[in-house]
This record gives structure tokens, sequence and C-alpha cells, in this order.
């Protein structure tokens, strides 16, 4: 046997080899073949059935291939670092009511709290005999547990610090037959090789040397639940001295281990998010950090919610992998990630169904599950009370399994919960959608399904909170979201409804038409727009003419210029109004400069900019001293907004809009730049059809 063999069991030896000699001084029956005394050959023959035993371990619970994955990967090279959560931190909100007021508080996406205290994973091993972990499907569960078991292998050289021989039992295998869990274990090491396993598996119980990782409570069948968690307290309470970690799904459990502490995984942060991504892409660490780079832009913030989990974080990696891009149609991902919940990853861990109804398909709990979605959304619900989702279940299913006599929605729900994770309970009898991306996409297939595109449109149009919807109806329509951008469109067109923003639309396009730009007319009539708005918020800003120079940063950062009004309308809405502008020389001289910008530009008339230019150049011999009273700044400041406005061919009536203009003015930019966004979503749109839309977006309509 070679020292490299030896070193593989060693962190098992140190345990196992004093155990075998208190066996054997006492006699024990398997023993006696190996011979009177523990010489150097019986060592090494313990030595090999340790080192296959570590290795065993390694190779059946050391790798992960998961979702269709070509090839397996080793655990810890893609292993992140988890965090647990108090499970009465996260259960101690009283109704629907605080829940929500809680969420919309935080102004964030996800759906668990930031201000729950977090502890390292294996802190709370170390520091807890008895631990039970908690957590939705796909949380990290059993990798945790696998995990746990590695660093024990280690030894003095792993994170666990307890020193013990770690067995992982998966209980979905007590589904039939006897309960009998030293019996699983003495298993364990048989297989391995261990003389006497059945006396060294007692020994080691006694003596409190093992760690023992109870895997997937919630994965046993119903009709064997109460005994399988009476043998497991039973055993507990028998061997008291050894370390115990268990798992279950959050829906599962009923909190009856008495001497178990509970935790829940806590939801990725994006520090864990963005290791996990490096893990992923170890060997080539710059596709792992454009992944990362792409998965925080604006447009992929509802992808990066799936995320907080390692099962569909996991996904997302896959996907990235294969083609280095994000699913240009969003609702490609969402569906996946919802197939994956729903089908594959039960499939994957072959866990046993509780098939509530055999007619209750894939198919027609995702209609379900939409229907649900869809009328909390519409109500503006993100909490739902259990009674009014069973009471929907029972209705639905009564339409969808007319021959099902007695429907019991609470059972229903309870089953959904538990395999998938796609409703989850929040508070004592409230639920919520485990994602509100999830949520925001079985909207969109309700909508979709239901043909109420012109609904949507008419009511949630100007509504932000809808954005995504939108985006993902648009993915939705595999005829074409042809008829979606144009109900789009003739919405956005009743927001002009004033002469003086009919009279600044006008403008914009007189003012670059013809202009030398090969941007796009609808890109050139983008930033006129802004420009002038830009200038409307510099005059109620009294003169701060660093709007002009927010409005001309964007104008060059963005690649997309005809969306560039929607983002200076956010932009520029974040000004202090009350700000005024010194007219120091720092003032003018950046005055010259957006002029300049604007005139590299090559969207409006060379002209008017050069006569724009050298007014502003003779203003700077009329600067303000320091030492001049507030309004002689504020009057200079003012005059450098004149000149603007007599360059471009404007007046102050003309951009100085009520707050009603400046609403619907918001909503049009707002509606032109999700149009946009649905277009670049859609699977297919009539080149016709968007090229007409274009032409039109801007612009006054020819009834207007």
């Amino acid at each position: 046997m070679t020292g490299s063999e030896v070193l593989i069991g060693q962190a098992i030896s140190g345990i196992a080899l004093p155990i075998f000699q208190t066996l054997w001084r006492k006699g024990g029956k398997g023993l006696k073949l190996l011979g009177k005394t523990m010489d150097e050959t019986t060592k090494q023959l313990l030595f090999k059935a340790f080192g296959k035993y570590e290795q065993n371990y390694t190779e059946r619970h050391g790798i992960l291939k998961v979702l269709g994955m070509r090839e397996p990967v080793s655990l810890e090279s893609v292993y992140t670092t988890v965090q647990f959560l108090d499970d009465a931190a996260i259960r101690s909100f009283e109704s629907v009511e605080t829940l929500e007021t809680v969420y919309r508080e935080a102004k964030q996406r996800s759906f668990q709290s930031k201000e729950c205290p977090k502890q390292p994973g294996i802190t709370v091993a170390n520091q807890k005999q008895y631990l039970m972990v908690l957590g939705s499907p796909g949380a990290g569960k059993s990798t945790f547990l696998r995990r746990m078991g590695l660093e024990a292998l280690k030894g003095k050289k792993g994170q666990f610090k307890h020193a013990c021989i770690p067995v992982l039992i998966e209980l979905k295998t007590f589904n039939q037959g006897e309960i009998d869990i030293e019996h699983k274990i003495a298993e364990e090491f048989r297989i391995c090789g261990f003389p006497s396993y059945q006396e060294f598996t007692a020994k080691a119980l006694e003596q409190g040397k093992l760690l023992i990782l109870l895997d997937g409570l919630d994965e046993v069948p119903t009709e064997r639940m109460n005994p399988v968690i009476q043998h497991i307290q039973n055993f507990v309470d028998l061997h008291d001295k050894n370390r115990f970690i268990a798992s279950c799904r959050v829906a599962a459990y009923r909190h009856n281990f008495r001497r178990f502490t509970d935790v829940a995984m806590a939801e990725f942060d994006d520090a864990q998010i963005e290791n996990f991504i490096g893990n992923w892409f170890g060997r080539e660490p710059e596709i792992g950090q454009e992944c990362w780079q792409k998965l925080n832009h604006e447009d992929n913030k509802a992808a990066k919610e799936l995320t907080q989990t390692p099962l569909l974080l996991t996904l997302v990696c896959l996907l990235y992998q294969r083609s280095r891009k994000f699913p240009t149609n969003r609702a490609t991902l969402y569906e996946r990630a919802l197939r994956v919940l729903l089908e594959e990853w039960a499939a994957e861990k072959g866990v046993f169904k509780d098939d509530v109804y055999k007619g209750l398909d894939t198919k027609r709990k995702e209609m379900m599950l939409s229907e649900i979605a869809h009328d909390a959304f519409q109500a503006d619900h993100l909490f739902l009370p259990r009674r009014e989702i069973t009471d929907q279940i029972e209705q639905l299913l009564a339409e969808m399994l007319p021959d099902e006599t007695l429907i019991d929605g609470e059972a229903v729900l309870k089953s959904i919960e538990k395999q998938h994770g796609v409703l989850v309970q929040r508070a004592e009898g409230v639920y919520s959608f485990s994602h509100l991306t999830l949520q925001e996409y079985l909207t969109a297939q309700y909508i979709d399904d239901h043909r109420q595109i012109d609904k949507l449109v008419k009511e949630h149009l100007s509504d932000e909170r809808w954005r995504e919807v939108f985006l993902l109806v648009s993915g939705l329509m595999r005829g074409g979201a042809d008829e979606l951008l144009l109900l789009m469109e003739k919405k956005a067109q009743t927001y002009i409804n004033t002469p003086r923003l009919q009279a600044l639309l006008r403008w914009a396009d007189w003012v670059t038409a013809d202009s030398e730009s090969d941007m796009k007319p609808v890109a050139k009539r983008a930033i006129a727009i802004a420009l002038a708005l830009a200038l409307a918020l510099a005059d109620v800003a009294a003169a701060n003419v660093y709007a002009l120079t927010n409005a001309l940063a964007y104008a060059n950062a963005y690649a997309n210029p005809y969306l560039l009004a929607n983002a200076l309308a956010n932009a520029l809405a974040n000004a202090n109004p009350n700000a005024y502008a010194l007219a120091k020389i720092k003032t003018i001289t950046e005055a010259i400069d957006n002029a300049y910008k604007l005139k590299e530009l090559k969207i409006f008339k060379d002209d008017n900019l050069t006569v724009l230019i050298a007014r502003l150049e003779a203003l700077k011999t009329k600067v303000p001293n320091d030492d001049q009273p507030l309004e002689k700044h504020r009057a200079f400041a003012n005059q450098i907004l004149q000149t603007y406005l007599k360059g471009f061919n404007l007046t102050e009536k003309l951009i100085s809009l009520s707050e009603a203009e400046e609403t619907a003015m918001s909503n049009y930019h707002y509606a032109n730049f999700l149009m946009v966004k649905c277009k670049e979503s859609a699977v297919r749109v009539s080149p016709k059809t968007w090229a007409a839309i274009e032409e039109r977006m801007l612009r006054v309509p020819d009834n207007g």
C-alpha cells in the first residue's frame, strides 16, 4: 500500500482506529479472523477500508450533475458558502398587511428581508450538535449537508471542527421496508470493507464519533412520514453523543424534532452570486466576469432575481455557458425556470410525488398557477391568505377536473408548495410566489392565454409595476407582437393631449429635419426633446445649466439614442428643483462645451449652433465676480438659458409645462421606451410594422 493511499483515509483513521483497538481488546467476533493482535498487516487492511470509505463518499456525494449537465463537476469547485437565518426571524410576521408593508418599504424585489441577521452555515454547524436545515426546493440544503461531510473527512484541515466520521443517509430510501438508521449506517461501512462493521457502528455511535447527515425529510412518502420521524427522534435520543444535521423543505416540516435547532437557508446575496459564477467558470474567469456584468445590467434585473437560489443560478450559468449570452427572449428563461421547478428537479432527485389528483398534470398546474398569479398581480397583492388560494384552487379544479367529486384545495396547495416551491408560506397561513419574476411570468402567460392584450395596454401601459409583464407578454406571443406594439402606440398617442405638448413634438421634428447625422429620425427627435426638457428643468431650477450637461452626457452614453428621452426623464426627475447655479467661469465654459457636443452630434442645423457658440463665447467676458450679489449670478445664468432657447428657436412658454403636462410627457416617453424594449423582447415582429411605428414615434399623430 502506498503512502498516498494511507493519507486518503488519514482523517478517518484517527477516529476509527481507536474504536477498532477497543473492539479488539474486547474480542470482537468479526475481528478474530484477522488475528489475536492488530499487527501491521491488519492495520494496512483497515487503512485500505478507511481510504475506500472516503473515496466512496467523495465519489457519491462530492460531485454535482443536474439539469442536463453534460459533465459532472466537483461540488467543492463550485460550492459557495451558505448563510442561515434564524427560522423564527422569518416567521415573525403577523398578517398579510404586515408582509405587504415590509416588502414595499424595503423597495426590493426579494421577498426575504435584508434585515434578518445571517450566520455562515459552517459556523452554525460547528456550534449546534443537532441542526435542522430548512429551505425551498433548490435552495442548496442537500449540497450543504454533503459539503459538511467533505469538510469532516478533511479532519483538522477542514472547516468542520469536530472529529467525526460523516455518514449521509437519503431519507427517501425509507419509502418501504424496515426503518432502521443504524442498519443504514452499518451498510455504508460494510460496502467499504470495514471488518465487524456492525460492532464498529454500535461502538462509534456509543462514543459519539459520527456526523449523521439525514437528507430530505420532505422526500419521505406521506404515509411513512410519522414512523420515520418517530424513529429519528428515538435514534437521536438513544445516540445523543453524536452530531446530526438534517434537511427538509420548509413546507413539509412540522417543527417536531425536539433537540434540533431550526435554521433557514438565506437567499444568495450579490457576493455569493458573484462567487458562485466565478467558481462555475473557474477555468475561464473572463467568461465568468462577463456573465456577472451582464447579469447586473438593468435589462436582466428580473433574471438576477432567479439567481438567489443555487438551483436556478446553476440554470442561468448553464444557459450562459452554452451561448455566452442570456436568452434574447426573456420569457424563454423564465419558462425554463418554471419547468425546472414543476418537473425536472423532482425527477432528477427521484423524489416520491404526492399525486393528489392524477389529472393535475404540469400543464394544468401552470394554468392554475397563472390565474392565481394574474388575479393577485391585478389586485396589487403579493401576499395571499391560504383560504383565498385554496378557494381559488377548488374553483379552478372543479372546471379542469369535472370528474373529481371531492376536491381539497388545501391538499393541492400543500402538494405544490412541498414538491415545487413555486408558492411558499411566508408566515402562518400567508403565501406568496417564491420569486416575483415567476408571478410576473405566470401573469403574462395568463394574459396571452386569455387574449387580454387590449386590457393590459389600456389599464397598465404607464404603470411601471407592469413593465416586466409587458416584456414577457411580447416574448410569449408566438404569432408576433405586432398587435401589442400597435395598441401600445395608439395608447401612447393619447398622452400628447395638449396644444403645447403637440407643439413641442412638432418643434423636435422640425429642428432635426434634414440634418447631417446618420441617426434614425426618431433618435434625433428623442435627443431634441431631451434637450428641451433639460432646458425646461433649468428654467424651473433657476437657470441650472447643469441639467443640460446631464442631458448631453446621456446623449453620448446611449447606444440606442431614441431611448434617451425616457432615461433623461428619470435622471432629471431626481434634480433638486430649488438648486441654482452660480455664474462662475465653469458654468459658461460647460455651456460652451455642451454646444460643441451638440454640434458634433449633427442632428441640428449647423448654422444655428455656430451662432449659438459665438453668442456664448461673447458672454464669457460678462461673468460676474464672486463678490457680486446672488441676483447678479442668477440673472447671468438666466442669460445663458435665454441664449440657448434663442439658438434652438424655443420659447419659455413652449417648455414651461404644467404639472399635468409633465406627467403626460413622462408617461409618453415611458410608453415609447417600453415599446422599444417589447420589440427587443419579442419572438417575432413584422419589419414593416416596426418601421411604420418607428417613423411615427415622437411625432404628433396625423389626427392630432
